[in-house]
């Protein structure tokens, strides 16, 4: 069994620090085209294909795919493909849907800088300066434009009328104080996927992996001995 972790928008794969820094065991996260390697997808079916096709090159197989945000609908739109390498998928703040307001993008278009840290506010229960540091530097680092594409990615995104396809085992994990992709999101996948299941995690927002690593990191680790338990 392989966990593969997809970063979400503006992001890179070291966002999951506290995943694959031996946490759980044999876990990997890469970062997708347009962060910190080369490429420009402009939307959720480009990433897709991306994700799908590191998979094949590092030929790894019995796949479950683990997206935060933007990364969850990649690993979403690879379980209604019915992707051979994946195992099952876990989303973490994420959703069938990723609607992005307006003023985000005339925010990100006008004043780049402070736009990331006040987007970064909305990862978090407690915005410390800290995480609010770290997760600036990495749109920073990703860049106005691959962000921007990331955010309309999100936002063109919408599979809330396939639910019903997905069978795959699914587990979607959500900060009770998640202001981007509230509780209802995951309640709602697993209301709508068979066999779906969603975890909320006391004291997290938006970004639950790094806000309340121990809580996410249990969920996940019963998730893949369930999955795994089910050969």
């Amino acid at each position: 069994m392989n966990l593969v972790f997809i970063h979400g928008a503006g992001s890179t794969a070291e966002v999951f620090t506290e995943q694959t820094g031996g946490a759980l065991a044999g876990a990997l996260a890469f970062s997708l085209p347009g962060h910190t390697v080369p490429g420009a997808p402009a939307s959720i079916e480009e990433f897709a294909d991306a994700v799908d096709a590191e998979l094949d090159a590092r030929d790894l197989d019995d796949v479950i795919l683990c997206g935060h945000s933007m990364g969850g609908a990649i690993a979403l739109e690879l379980a209604l493909r019915s992707a051979p390498r994946l195992r099952a998928v876990a989303l973490i703040g994420s959703g069938a849907r990723l609607r992005v307001a307006p003023a985000v993008f005339d925010a990100l278009q006008a004043d780049f800088e402070t736009a990331t840290r006040e987007i970064a506010r909305n990862f978090y229960a407690d915005p410390t300066p800290e995480r609010l540091d770290v997760a600036a530097k990495m749109m920073h680092a990703v860049g106005k434009a691959q962000t921007l594409r990331d955010f309309a990615a999100c936002n063109a995104f919408d599979r809330l009328a396939r639910l019903e396809e997905v069978s795959l085992p699914l587990l979607a994990i959500t900060g009770e104080s998640d202001v981007m992709t509230p509780p209802k999101f995951a309640l709602a996948l697993a209301d709508r996927i068979p066999g779906a299941q969603a975890r909320i995690v006391p004291g997290a927002g938006h970004a639950a992996m790094t806000e309340r690593p121990a809580d996410v990191n249990d969920a996940l680790r019963a998730f893949v001995i369930q999955v795994a338990s089910s050969n």
